[in-house]
């Protein structure tokens, strides 16, 4: 009996053995087939090099700096202070290193998984490197490889355009295998927007190689795919002048094509993306962020604003999208309006008021009242919807990431928002661009566009993207043809017209503009305030915005140019001259095919209520 059990024991073990050699031989023949194969060959990327980003004259707005990066053997033993050797080496080379960042860096990747060399150093400068090179490449704990750095020529003047490029988180390694190899990504701007043209693509180079990982053979190569490099429609040099001129004011400044081609969008003040670069330090970021002038947020697209007087062309074709005609009759302004038995007054900006006020009229003097009585006729959800179809409070479709909506408000959006019905009195301000009304400064010069062509584009910074261009999404818009000519007639008399509120900066220009002046309100004022304050009397973080947005020329709309300045008060006395000197610029540089006489101008004169 107790031989029959061995003899079992004996049989079932050999039975094991021999069907595990099956397994391994037979049925695991491919695995392990592979994973000799991976025991000889190895697989090394191939970085590319990222492309360069220029403006609409080729100048290099980014672009790559050659040098080195230096990275050390890993599993280097602390104990018999082999670590501290090598670093100690790179310090007496290079005296700018810290030892301390270099160990630390180390130490955070260094592990018994990790079999890669670990980076220490993620740039050196060609020059400084050519030097040291014979002495470093004897240290076979030291490696060293060419790297390149993203480097801004223009800096502080386009970085809100540009963007700028970072060290990789593991988020973003994850989703991109460049980002992963290179372990730089675009942080912000064109750069973000644009990086997976920008990266190129990974090349590789597989090797054949000793038990000691020593490379032998190089059994197959594919180069990068690098050097896909972005075109803009930037003009930098309107653009350096643009930031200049704003001197100690901040604000916006957009010049777009009327199809759609920016030109200059200027956010000021800004910062110097190259700090960014390398990992910025912990004393520029606290400065960045403690500035009160918010130099890092780009206020083209992330600034939102009321659009106070802006906003009255748009809302006049709203009106008459809304009902038909409701543009034919005049309103009578005497400085205020009431609401029921309320003794609150809406005033007009003129405490005389304006009299017998038609459309023409109610756009040259920018007439409260007028809007504030059609608006009661039309209701918020009709002016709303209307206006988000011109284009404000909904987001352009920029080649920028992050763009921000803004606001424009009905009856549905109060509610899902505060939980409150909508009063009459708001509907009142909304149509003048104050209360919830938001909107960021490209959305005015695109509806300012719009305006001028009766087309709605998509503003776009980029003109060339990897030897392609990109393309135009033009909406054309139908309004009635009168109301719409009555309104560009009064944003010609804003400009060219004593009683226009731009007449004095933009009258005198060599070519012909339209345009409308805005101060929007970031506080009120108290009833009881009878003195009308000075925007100079206020606390200048209680001054209101001062818009102006224009087209020119009048009779062949080429460009818009809109600026904003943060508390300026009034738009046509500080937003106007910047504006004026932008298309002063823009005539002495040729932009404009064709000067028309002023005699030539196509205005309806006899119509001017």
């Amino acid at each position: 009996m107790r031989y029959k059990i061995v003899i079992a024991i004996f049989l079932l073990i050999w039975g094991i053995m021999i069907a595990r050699l099956y397994h391994v031989s037979i049925k695991s023949n491919f695995y392990y087939e592979e994973l000799a194969k991976d025991n000889i060959e190895r697989k090394r990327f191939i970085k590319p090099v990222r492309g360069e980003i220029t403006d609409l004259n080729g100048n290099l707005l980014a672009m790559n700096q050659i040098g080195f990066s230096i990275s050390i053997m890993p599993h280097l033993k602390q104990r018999d202070h082999t670590l501290e050797r090598v670093v100690d080496i790179l310090v007496k080379t290079f005296p700018d290193l810290n030892k301390t960042v270099m160990v630390k860096v180390y130490r955070k990747h260094n592990s018994p998984y990790n079999h890669k060399f670990i980076k220490v150093v993620d740039f050196i400068h060609y020059p400084d490197m050519m030097g040291a090179y014979p002495k470093l490449s004897l240290h076979k704990e030291i490696k060293i490889e060419a790297e390149t750095k993203r480097y801004y020529p223009y800096g502080k003047y386009a970085a809100h355009i540009v963007g700028y490029t970072g060290r990789s988180n593991k988020k973003e390694n994850k989703k991109d295998l460049v980002v992963n190899e290179v372990g730089k990504v675009g942080k912000s701007g064109l750069e973000r927007y644009y990086n997976t043209v920008l990266e190129g693509e990974l090349g590789y180079k597989i090797s054949k190689v000793t038990a000691t990982n020593k490379a032998i053979d190089i059994l197959e190569k594919k180069e990068p795919i690098d050097n896909k490099n972005i075109k803009l429609n930037i003009d930098i040099n309107l653009q350096k002048m643009i930031y200049e001129r704003f001197g100690n004011a901040t604000g916006v400044a957009i010049v777009m094509r009327t199809n759609g081609e920016i030109l200059a969008a200027v956010s000021y003040p800004s910062y110097d993306p190259n700090l960014f670069v390398g990992g910025i330090s912990s004393k520029d970021w606290k400065a960045l962020q403690d500035n009160l002038a918010h130099p890092f947020t780009n206020k083209f697209i992330h600034g939102t604003y009321p659009p106070g007087s802006a906003i009255k062309m748009g809302m006049a074709l709203a009106f008459d999208k809304a009902q038909p005609n409701i543009l034919a009759t005049t309103e009578h302004c005497v400085g205020f309006i009431t609401l029921g038995s309320s003794k609150h007054k809406f005033r007009c900006w003129s405490r005389w008021g304006h009299g017998t006020v038609g459309l023409r009229k109610a756009i040259r003097e920018s007439c409260d009242v007028y809007f504030y009585n059609k608006s009661l006729k039309v209701g918020i959800n009709a002016m709303a919807k209307n206006l988000r179809s011109f284009g404000l409070g909904v987001k352009t479709g920029v080649d920028l990431p992050r763009e921000y909506s803004g606001v424009i408000p009905d009856k549905q959006w109060k509610m899902r928002r505060y939980k409150q019905p909508w009063y009459k009195g708001e509907t009142v301000i909304a149509a003048i661009g104050q209360g919830y009304d938001l909107v960021t400064p490209l959305q005015v010069a695109r509806y300012t566009a719009l305006i001028a062509t009766s087309k709605l584009v998509t503003p776009r910074i980029a003109r060339v993207v990897d030897n392609n261009a990109t393309s135009r999404k033009i909406i054309p818009m139908k309004f009635n043809p009168y109301y719409l000519n009555q309104i560009r007639n009064g944003m010609y008399d804003v400009c060219n017209v004593k009683k226009g509120t731009a007449f004095r900066t933009m009258s005198k220009l060599p070519i012909i503009v339209a345009g409308k002046t805005g101060t929007s309100q970031v506080t009120s004022v108290p009833q009881s305030t009878k003195k009308r304050l000075k925007e100079d009397e206020l606390a200048y973080f209680l001054r209101s915005h001062a818009w102006i947005t224009t087209y020119a020329p009048f009779n062949n709309p080429e460009f818009v140019v809109t600026v904003l300045v943060e508390h300026g008060g009034h738009g046509g006395s500080t937003a106007g001259p910047i504006a004026a000197d932008i298309y002063k610029w823009l005539y002495r540089n040729r932009y404009f095919k064709k000067k028309p006489p002023k005699n030539t101008v196509n205005i309806d004169a006899n119509n001017s209520k």
